[in-house]
């Protein structure tokens, strides 16, 4: 069964160093995966998108074994150099999540509107597939947010997939810029409200209804950065903190 509502999990987060190398799924993977409502019986579906890191095989067989051992089927969709699947539209909507990694947000959104990507990555998360990611694969499902894309001093991106309107901060407890950018912006009126998330947080949003925070680290939070009559306010949100491993492994 697909989400009950067009969802997206929206992160600083997602994946764990593994005990004998690579990397695991952690809580916020796992989170999306719940949300999927994966029919008793079947492997959970998951496709990775590392378009924004440019289509690492390093990376994507990281992902596929943490998926492995998580009991998730993984598949790759590269760009680079041409997709690897023959038809993209029925790929993704055969998926139960979609989740994107980290890199650069502005390479990421060129390359997939040059591909035609844009469309059924929409018509996915109607249809109730779970769209998430981490950082640059978090930032593109909004309306834009801050990036590194261009080089080291942090700069606006404000072309984003726009399903969530919004603007997106990442990483906004563990690099210092991004937090005075964020407020900077919201000030000046180049992102509207943004939605924030410290490492080791998601946003996990209903339609593009904010529905809850959700960690797996303890003692993170998120925050929504508002601009009003009296300036700039910033709203701290606490997480729910999230089981390692997901609920659906246990259902």
């Amino acid at each position: 069964m697909p989400a009950e509502r067009p969802t997206v999990v929206a992160t600083s987060g997602g994946f764990r160093r593994a005990e004998r190398g690579g990397l695991d799924l952690a809580g916020l993977v796992h989170h999306a995966v719940d949300r999927a409502r994966v029919p008793a019986g079947r492997r959970p579906r998951l496709c990775w998108l590392g378009t924004a890191g440019g289509d690492q095989r390093a990376r994507s067989a990281d992902v596929h074994d943490a998926g492995w051992r998580a009991g998730v089927d993984v598949s790759v969709l590269d760009l680079f150099p041409m997709p690897s699947v023959g038809d993209v539209r029925a790929h993704l909507l055969a998926q139960d999540v979609v989740w994107v990694g980290g890199g650069s947000v502005v390479n990421l959104l060129a390359v997939w509107r040059a591909h035609g990507l844009e469309g059924p990555l929409r018509e996915a998360w109607e249809a109730g597939v779970v769209l998430g990611g981490v950082s640059a694969g978090s930032i593109c499902w909004y309306a834009g947010g801050t990036t590194d894309s261009y080089g080291p001093q942090l700069r606006a991106v404000t072309d984003g997939l726009g399903f969530l309107p919004y603007g997106n901060g990442v990483h906004y407890d563990s690099e210092e810029r991004r937090r005075p950018l964020v407020h900077a912006l919201v000030g000046d009126g180049t992102l509207g409200e943004t939605h924030c998330t410290d490492d080791g947080v998601g946003l996990v949003y209903e339609g593009t209804e904010l529905a809850e925070a959700v960690a797996e680290v303890p003692g993170r939070g998120a925050y929504v950065v508002r601009r009003e009559a009296g300036g700039v306010v910033e709203t701290r949100l606490e997480p729910r903190l999230l089981p390692p491993d997901g609920t659906w492994r246990r259902a």
